[in-house]
């Protein structure tokens, strides 16, 4: 029994010798491992930078009686559109209705007596020549004429001063726009001195957006223009807002105007930019940030963030594959980032493969078989480059 056994253990060793052969054949290296690089490409890039601001009407005014008077009525709804000479408030004009009427009978009395004054220098006129009277009453005569004359001027003149005053007890929005809390309600006493407004109107489309930069980033901005580095095309007058809610505002602004000087407290420069505002999405005094475009770079490199790494010192690093297929370092020269993407500036040239993935576990000096990377691509051969590859399961 015992013989017949030793030649079927001795059966079942080679079996199991020859097994484990050939899992060691299947985990044997299958040639170099592959990596994703993306070829470096000279291109024009488009500068922008992200500032802070605020919104501001296009036109405010305050509402603000210009006589003295009790509030009667309101004609309008709060947060209304209301446009330029709608009425908004009345004030009792009983008081400027009885002035035009005493203005208009002063001027009556005044073009009565008008008549005899003429008459009396007239008729001196003809006595003073043949030395009837004197020639001082003659004189006397023309310039209580002349008096009555200038006091039919003046109460004309009063009498367009009443009805303007009596036109002013109706208050009319001197401007378009969204009128806001009315400050005054009907049966408050006004004056034409007062300081508090009775409401305010502002005019929200369009609508300005106050934006602050560092007169530090706008010096080295026109020295980069000056030096030839960035240019400034066509579209640089354009600005795009991020809401607070990090949205979108769906339409473009243009740039106003940049103020001459720099608050010397903040060290900013002060930009304006008005956008369209047709659905007063955009209300005074919200946060926002502003993309402004500050010019082109004609010879710009760009790198996926991903692509990139830090070394012990923090400078940014890649690996590229050299001419003999070998993994080489790279330090760069980095200015800042443009969506997912950093702006090299130094440490590459147009032609080199920088390797975007599958290199995570390869060290520099490894030789690679690369492939052409495209974003969204699965690496190829089904597992990242540099892992040792799963045996089959029998």
């Amino acid at each position: 029994m015992k013989n017949r056994m030793a030649p079927l253990a001795l059966a079942l060793i080679l079996s199991a010798c020859g097994s484990g052969g050939g899992d060691q054949q299947q985990q044997a290296p299958q040639g170099p491992p592959q990596v994703g690089f993306m070829t470096v490409q000279s291109q024009p890039v488009t500068l922008t930078t992200e500032l802070p601001g605020r919104t501001a009407p296009y036109e405010t005014s305050d509402v603000r009686p210009q006589v003295n008077g009790l509030i009667l009525a309101r004609l309008f709804q709060e947060g209304d559109y209301v446009r330029q000479g709608q009425p908004l408030y009345r004030i009792d004009p009983s008081p400027y209705q009885a002035a035009v009427a005493s203005a208009r009978a002063a001027l009556a009395r005044a073009q009565a007596s008008i008549a005899s004054t003429r008459n009396l220098a007239r008729r001196y006129g003809e006595l003073v020549k043949i030395n009837a009277i004197s020639r001082q009453e003659y004189e006397n005569a023309i310039t209580g004429a002349q008096q009555a004359e200038a006091d039919i001027a003046a109460q004309r003149a009063a009498v367009r001063q009443a009805q303007i005053d009596l036109s002013r007890t109706t208050i009319t929005a001197p401007i378009s726009g969204r009128i806001g809390r009315s400050v005054f309600t009907t049966g408050a006493l006004v004056s034409a001195a007062q300081t508090n407004a009775l409401a305010t109107i502002q005019r929200l489309d369009p609508i300005y957006v106050d934006i602050q930069q560092s007169s530090a980033d706008l010096l080295k901005l026109r020295q980069q223009i000056m030096g030839g580095d960035l240019s400034r095309g066509g579209n640089a007058a354009r600005v795009r807002l991020k809401l607070e809610d990090g949205s979108t505002y769906p339409i473009e602004g243009t740039l106003k105007f940049t103020d001459v000087t720099v608050d010397p407290a903040t060290g900013t420069q002060a930009i304006r930019a008005v956008f369209a505002n047709p659905r007063n999405l955009l209300l005074p005094g919200m946060y926002v940030r502003a993309e402004l475009v500050q010019g082109t770079q004609a010879n710009g490199m760009l790198v996926p963030q991903r692509a990139v790494t830090r070394d012990p010192t923090g400078n940014a690093t890649v690996l590229v594959i050299g001419p003999d297929g070998k993994l080489a370092p790279r330090a760069l020269k980095t200015e800042r980032t443009i969506g997912d993407q950093w702006l090299v500036t130094g440490g590459l040239r147009p032609g080199d493969k920088v390797v975007i993935e599958g290199a995570q576990m390869l060290q520099p000096g490894t030789p690679v078989k690369g492939y052409q990377w495209k974003p969204g691509q699965a690496p190829q051969g089904g597992a990242p480059a540099g892992a040792a590859p799963q045996a089959q399961a029998k």
